[in-house]
């Protein structure tokens, strides 16, 4: 017996052809909701979305697999013609009704029938929990096969000695077996295999039934009438997992508030489910589907004396006065029992957390309008009337400067972090900080100390900066007065000062040429615009290399306008007390106190130098004759009769730019001229430098160009008088360094 029957099914798979995996898919529970002006039945079936008998009424999809066919009050899926039962929203199944027929045998026959009665479901994976695979007959072996993610194949084996042996209701291998089917089974083909040498007469049948749906009786084995089996199918929405179809608003299909979205249960199959939230129930896949339960009709859950009431998805227990909750649903009489003693110590300790927290809330809010006051103290003593005054005359500068808070400041800077200081000088520090909320690298500028002198520097160089717009000044962003000093904030420049570069306090080798020229030249731009085009003119009378920043792409940008002063149109000069950075001062404005444009032309030239040479501007390293960088570099000039020794030995051993750097030579000398009105306007010195930034210089030596520049050397060299002017202004060195800086 066991030998034809292990033939068979070895002969079966012979010919069962592997074919490729299929998609699994599980879907959404549902219930009687349907979209608008759309049929929700048909027949005795209710049809929720994503179901529908028309399109868009149903999800929509290539192969309509949404689609109920109504026929005469019949419901069929799509256009199979398979007859659907049920759709559940909860359990998110579909059930349908499938038919099949008996084969029945004689034992004039001694050959081997076949059962077949295939089913494709492409979209609607099999339950394989909730069906089961059924096989009746005497001598009659059973196979389903199909595919999934790989080719499959199970089945039973049904023996009987004949029709009266068997037990009706009983499925356990005697006239009918049943298995299990694969998990994600959806299309499958059952096999009746007959063997005829054991019994009389008998009918066999193969078929899936939804467990619980079929009972076994001796008369299946001996009729011929075709019957009809439900088997239950799941379903899911979409193509892909829950997060890839959050992310697309459009297409996400649980819409209603709140609802749930649920992975398949079928793997490698692509979908999702939807769920209305715990104590709701409906169509998740409608806006408004999901509607509250109101669990108190539904089961009241509370005990008495409990009162039961439904809330927003969900419910509570209330219980009457003189009752406690005890937190399963009931109530408990609340004792009002008990010493005095307890009563009134929970009293006492009432009393004194109300004036705890009373008190704690009263010290924070005094706490908090002292600290506005403060701050408004700051405010104006850190020069904000001055301020306020400022802005009201230009509309333009409220438009300009932002007032940041002192909380916004050092939120910035880390608490002004020691790690963030970026420069040091004589009226305070400056911190590299980041402004929310678009992470804007700036530049915060702190006052030492808070002196009345230094406070209107700070305001001074806020109206000053705010009126400019150049590519080669500072842009300043705002201001804090709230704090104990003023701060200005600016932009950040990332390449530091041009001092650091030109005394070597970064790393790396010297500037080129070509890189000093154009700073020179942008530098010339920027003191030229403050001069003539800034309106009202400004002096800035504090130029020197600490006070040029370099961004990230080495342009030059001015900076530091706090001694700076703006110049009435109709004046030349302004009396004011002499103020600078010792080496940079002009002499005749350190001797006279007046101050004009060329005192910014005498500080250019210093620079000039500072450049050529990578020498300080005042240095104790050198003799004392050669302190002083402007007597020093003259005194070269003269000397050496072109082309001074002190000059940069990279730009020496270069060669190529030496006619240049001949010019720029004589550039800084007729800067450093002690007298102001022999000095060339900055207007002037910026369109020779351009001029010189633009050229080719030709090979050293040529001789026209060389003789023209020696000649002005010469020149420069027989002015005696001035560097003996200059030589007398270094003797007064110390003098100045007692008295610069007093305004």
């Amino acid at each position: 017996m066991a030998s034809p029957l292990v033939y068979l099914f070895l002969t079966f798979l012979t010919f069962f052809l592997p074919t490729p995996p299929q998609v699994e898919a599980s879907a959404p529970s549902g219930h009687l909701f349907s979209k608008p002006n759309c049929s929700s039945t048909c027949g005795n079936l209710n049809i929720p979305y994503p179901f529908g008998t028309r399109k868009g009424c149903y999800l929509d999809s290539l192969d309509n697999s949404f689609l109920i066919t109504c026929k005469g009050k019949v419901p069929y899926l799509g256009k199979s013609g398979i007859k659907v039962l049920n759709i559940l929203l909860i359990d998110q199944n579909i059930r349908i009704l499938r038919h099949t027929t008996p084969t029945c045998h004689n034992k004039s026959r001694n050959s081997t029938d076949t059962i077949a009665s295939p089913l494709r479901l492409s979209n609607f994976p099999v339950n394989n929990t909730r069906n089961k695979f059924i096989v009746t007959g005497c001598s009659t072996f059973g196979l389903i096969s199909g595919s999934t993610a790989q080719n499959y194949a199970t089945g039973c084996l049904s023996t009987c000695g004949g029709v009266d042996n068997v037990m009706n209701g009983s499925c356990s291998g005697t006239g009918c077996c049943q298995t299990s089917l694969p998990k994600g089974v959806r299309d499958f083909a059952e096999l009746g295999l007959i063997f005829i040498n054991e019994t009389a007469s008998a009918c066999s049948s193969a078929f899936v039934v939804e467990e619980g749906a079929y009972s076994f009786s001796s008369l299946d084995l001996s009729t011929t009438r075709r019957r009809s089996y439900p088997i239950m199918l799941d379903w899911t929405v979409g193509n892909e997992t829950c997060a890839s179809a959050k992310k697309n608003k459009t297409n996400y299909l649980c819409v209603a508030p709140g609802s749930i979205c649920i992975d398949s249960v079928y793997k490698p199959t692509i979908g999702y489910t939807c769920r209305c939230p715990n104590g709701f129930e409906g169509n998740p896949y409608l806006i408004n589907g999901c509607i509250d339960i109101d669990e108190c009709k539904r089961s009241n859950p509370c005990d008495a004396p409990a009162k039961c009431q439904n809330q927003h998805g969900g419910v509570s227990c209330v219980c009457p006065p003189s009752y406690k909750s005890d937190g399963k649903g009931g109530c408990v009489k609340v004792s009002h029992g008990g010493p005095i003693a307890h009563r009134i110590a929970i009293g006492i300790s009432v009393s004194l957390f109300v004036l705890v927290v009373g008190s704690s809330w009263i010290y924070r809010q005094l706490a908090n309008i002292k600290h506005t006051k403060q701050k408004q103290k700051l405010f104006m003593q850190n020069g904000g009337l001055t301020l306020r005054e400022e802005l009201s005359k230009d509309d333009s500068l409220a438009n300009t400067v932002k007032l940041f808070t002192e909380e916004d400041i050092r939120k910035a800077t880390n608490n002004f972090d020691e790690h963030g200081i970026i420069g040091r000088g004589g009226c305070g520090t400056v911190h590299k900080g980041v402004i929310s909320p678009n992470n804007i690298a700036v530049a915060v500028k702190k006052s030492k100390v808070s002196e009345q002198s230094q406070i209107s520097q700070f305001i001074n160089e806020m109206i000053i900066l705010s009126r400019i717009n150049h590519i080669n000044v500072v842009r300043l962003i705002g201001c804090c007065l709230e704090t104990q000093v003023p701060l200005l904030v600016y932009e950040f420049m990332s390449n530091g000062t041009l001092s650091d570069h030109i005394h070597k306090k970064v790393t790396g080798s010297y500037l080129s040429w070509e890189c000093c020229l154009r700073i020179a030249a942008e530098i010339a731009e920027a003191i030229a615009y403050l001069h003539s085009a800034a309106s009202p003119p400004i002096i800035h009378r504090d130029i020197k290399s600490t006070n040029i920043l370099l961004d990230e792409n080495f342009v030059a940008k001015v900076a530091d306008f706090g001694a700076s002063k703006i110049v009435p149109r109709d004046h030349k000069e302004i009396a004011t007390l002499v103020q600078g950075t010792f080496g940079y001062i002009d002499p005749e404005y350190f001797h006279s106190g007046e101050l004009t444009e060329k005192s910014d032309v005498y500080s250019f030239g210093v620079l000039l130098a500072e450049l050529l040479t990578g020498e300080h501007a005042v240095s104790f390293n050198r003799p004392d004759e050669e302190r002083c960088l402007a007597v020093y570099f003259l005194a070269s000039v003269k000397h050496d009769n072109g082309l001074p020794s002190i000059i940069h030995k990279s730009f020496i051993e270069d060669g190529k730019n030496l006619e240049q750097i001949k010019q720029v030579v004589v550039m800084a000398a007729r800067c450093l001229k002690v007298t102001g009105n022999q000095r060339p306007g900055m207007r002037e010195l910026a369109m020779e430098l351009e001029r010189l930034k633009t050229t080719v210089a030709p090979p050293w030596p040529d001789q026209t160009p060389a003789r023209n520049s020696n000649n002005q050397i010469s020149m420069l060299s027989k002015a005696d008088s001035d560097s003996s002017s200059i030589t007398e202004f270094a003797d007064l060195s110390f003098e100045m360094t007692r008295k610069v800086g007093q305004e």
